[in-house]
């Protein structure tokens, strides 16, 4: 696999080495000993999800603050422009936010460190998403950041469309109002 930097240091964006022929490809999509060996990062995943959305599906900006997760995000169906947030108030990137294009065609992921917001907007027809999470979900402790701050300003490939929000997502708070963590 190769691990490349993001704008921000901690956010990585991984290429597998995808193995493909006329029959199809096989490629590894974690390996934690490459992992550990390439970035140095060491924990475990304790769940793994799976969603699929319909176009134009906007789902974020989520963080759990007691319980951070971790998470490694891929698109085995699809595209959608994934995004991670800075939450971590001492960072000298503290609201600052990266977005890459995942689909089942780049077979590239994106690790969302822990004390990170995470959204993704759909911008194919569907998409099937798979997540690894470092900590369980904890409905009690989930937040929502507001997926168009324009203190946050994330430039969203929308291509005219109005997003697709659930109601927890159209009431996302500010960043100067949303709690966050030290």
């Amino acid at each position: 696999m190769q691990v490349i930097k993001t704008m921000i240091d901690d956010v990585l964006l991984i290429e597998p080495k995808v193995f493909g022929d006329d029959r199809g490809f096989f490629m590894e999509s974690f390996n934690f000993r490459a992992w550990k060996e390439k970035t140095g990062i060491e924990f475990h995943f304790v769940q793994a999800n799976h969603s699929r959305s319909s176009q134009g599906v906007l789902r974020g900006i989520h963080y759990q603050l007691a319980h951070p997760q971790g998470k490694l995000v891929r698109v085995v169906q699809g595209m959608v422009f994934d995004v991670a947030v800075d939450l971590r108030r001492n960072s000298p990137t503290f609201g600052r936010w990266v977005g890459e294009i995942l689909s089942a065609d780049n077979k590239r992921q994106l690790w969302v460190p822990e004390r990170f917001g995470h959204a993704f907007f759909v911008m194919s027809e569907s998409a099937d998403f798979l997540y690894q999470t470092t900590d369980y979900w904890h409905p009690e402790d989930e937040h929502c950041l507001l997926w168009n701050d324009p203190a946050v300003s994330i430039d969203w490939p929308l291509d005219g469309l109005t997003p697709l929000l659930s109601e927890r997502d159209r009431r996302g708070k500010r960043l100067n109002e949303a709690a966050v963590y030290e």
